[in-house]
C-alpha cells in the first residue's frame, strides 16, 4: 500500500524528517492489504474498508479513546516512534487541523487531512484572489470590497467589515488563511 503522506501543513514541523504514515503499519499483519472492490465501480475501493483503515490510525493517535486527538497525545504517538514533538509544535498541528475550534483533531478532522492538499490547495487559491496585497497573509475588509466589486458584487466598506468580523477570531480586523479555510468550510 503507498505510504500516506501528511499533508505540508502538518510536515511543515517534520520536514526535516520526511514522516510518512503508512496504512498497512497500523493494520492487519498482512502485507498487502484486500481492498473489496463495488461490483457498480471494479475501480473503486470499497470505502467503508478505507474508512475503517483510516479510523484504525485515528485510534493509534486517539489512546483515551474518547474520539478526540489532543496535542499530549499527538506528541506521545510521535514520542512511541522515535520522533520528538515539542508542546509548541502539537499546539500548532491541533490549531492548524482542528475546524471546530474545540483544541482537538476528531475524525472529520482527521479525514480532511488524509484526503490530501487538492482541496487545500483550491481554498488557497480563493484566498489568494481575495488577498488585495498578495504576501501579506489576510483579507481585510478593503481587500474583500474590492475583489467582490470585480466579481460585480459591489458591498460597502461597512459590509465587509461587519463580514470580516464573523471570521476575525483573533479579532485583528482582517481574516488569515486559517480562519478563511475554516470560513469556507461552514
Amino acid at each position: 500500500m503507498a505510504p500516506l503522506k501528511l499533508p505540508k501543513s502538518f510536515s511543515t514541523c517534520f520536514s526535516q524528517k520526511g514522516l510518512l504514515l503508512k496504512l498497512s503499519s497500523f493494520t492487519s499483519n498482512s502485507t498487502s492489504p484486500t481492498l473489496t472492490m463495488s461490483p457498480r465501480s471494479p475501480k473503486q475501493p470499497n470505502e467503508n474498508n478505507r474508512e475503517r483503515e483510516f479510523r484504525t490510525v485515528f485510534a493509534r493517535f486517539d489512546a483515551d479513546n474518547d474520539g478526540k486527538i489532543s496535542a499530549l497525545e499527538l506528541r506521545s504517538y510521535f514520542e512511541s516512534i522515535g520522533e520528538y514533538m515539542s508542546d509548541q509544535e502539537a499546539e500548532g498541528v491541533i490549531d492548524e487541523l482542528d475546524t471546530d475550534g474545540d483544541g482537538f483533531i476528531d475524525f472529520e478532522d482527521f479525514m480532511r487531512m488524509v484526503k490530501g492538499d487538492d482541496e487545500k490547495e483550491d481554498v488557497k487559491a480563493a484566498f489568494e484572489m481575495f488577498e488585495y496585497e498578495k504576501g501579506c497573509g489576510e483579507i481585510s475588509a478593503m481587500s474583500l470590497q474590492k475583489t467582490l466589486s470585480r466579481l460585480g458584487d459591489s458591498k460597502s466598506y461597512e459590509e465587509c467589515l461587519e463580514m470580516i468580523k464573523v471570521f476575525d477570531t483573533h479579532g485583528k480586523g482582517g481574516v488569515d488563511f486559517n480562519e478563511f479555510r475554516k470560513m469556507m468550510m461552514v
